[in-house]
């Protein structure tokens, strides 16, 4: 509640003429970290990005601080996810607040994965926004980006052709990496936390099992359920990304003998944060 009013309060200061930025800065604001580093793979620096969802917060229910409104109101675009739960409360008031942006939503180049994901009671996603930790969807919506970038910047369209060749490098060295670790024998189960990969698992052959249940703390029959199916499996990894709770990973690992390995999908440095990925599932795979 604290956060609306001070946003509110906000939008009546900037209505009145404070300037919140420096005149000659240019702004594209994007809903989470990643996109941060897709923007500037492709445009450089000559756009601040300002990112909605800082690292450590949670996507699906948070809410903008008022310096990330002002900053919002003086962007030339606006970068979604799509189906993002903070973005369902929040983004017709962004477009609002600024009528002038040009939008692009990079959920609409994927094929989504669409059955009903809850959050902690808050929304219901039905889609799973989750799509950017796939290297293979990675490459479709870098594609609508780089066109949306040199429709803002038409003069700059051959230094965006260039970078965007040179990001679509990088992310093929994610994909050929997954695609070998779809390769090896045995079994593709991973346990984590929050259903946050299944975009992955999908475009890879993996199996993704989630800890919570519709965005619900484990029950102790699923819990039991867990960790019989971890020592079953043989698994050697427990997943859980940055924002959530260790405890219950640590729980099953605990009674399985796994460890407990951080991921930081929301990482604005998509690249590493996907090569410490790999060695994570390599290890999770090997240890079976």
């Amino acid at each position: 509640m604290k956060k609306i009013l001070s946003v509110i309060l906000l939008l009546v200061f900037i209505s009145c003429g404070r300037k919140v930025t420096e005149p000659d800065e240019k702004i594209i604001t994007v809903s989470i970290g990643p996109f941060k580093y897709f923007v500037e793979a492709i445009a450089g620096n000559e756009y601040a990005v300002n990112v909605m969802v800082p690292a450590g917060s949670n996507p699906h229910i948070y809410e903008p601080y008022p310096d990330q409104v002002a900053r919002l109101k003086k962007s030339v675009a606006y970068i979604s996810n799509g189906f993002l739960g903070f973005e369902m409360t929040w983004l017709d008031r962004f477009y609002e607040i600024n009528r002038e942006m040009k939008t692009l939503s990079l959920g609409e180049a994927i094929d989504p994965i669409k059955p009903e994901h809850h959050h902690d009671g808050e929304h219901v996603e039905g889609v799973d926004p989750h799509y950017w930790v796939s290297p293979e969807c990675a490459s479709r919506f870098t594609y609508s980006l780089k066109e949306f970038l040199a429709d803002l910047n038409p003069g700059n369209r051959a230094v965006y052709e260039k970078r965007y060749e040179e990001l679509s490098a990088k992310i093929r060295v994610i994909d050929e990496a997954m695609n070998e670790l779809a390769s090896i024998s045995g079994g593709k189960g991973f346990m984590i936390y929050h259903p946050n990969l299944g975009y992955l698992a999908r475009d890879y052959g993996f199996e993704e099992i989630p800890v919570a249940n519709e965005g619900k703390e484990p029950s102790p029959a699923r819990m039991k359920y867990l960790i019989d199916r971890a020592k079953s499996d043989g698994l050697k990894v427990i997943m859980v990304q940055k924002e959530y709770d260790t405890r219950n990973a640590r729980a099953i690992a605990s009674e399985t003998g796994a460890r407990v390995a951080v991921i930081d999908p929301l990482s604005e440095d998509w690249y590493s944060s996907e090569l410490e990925l790999i060695e994570i599932l390599k290890e999770s795979f090997n240890g079976k």
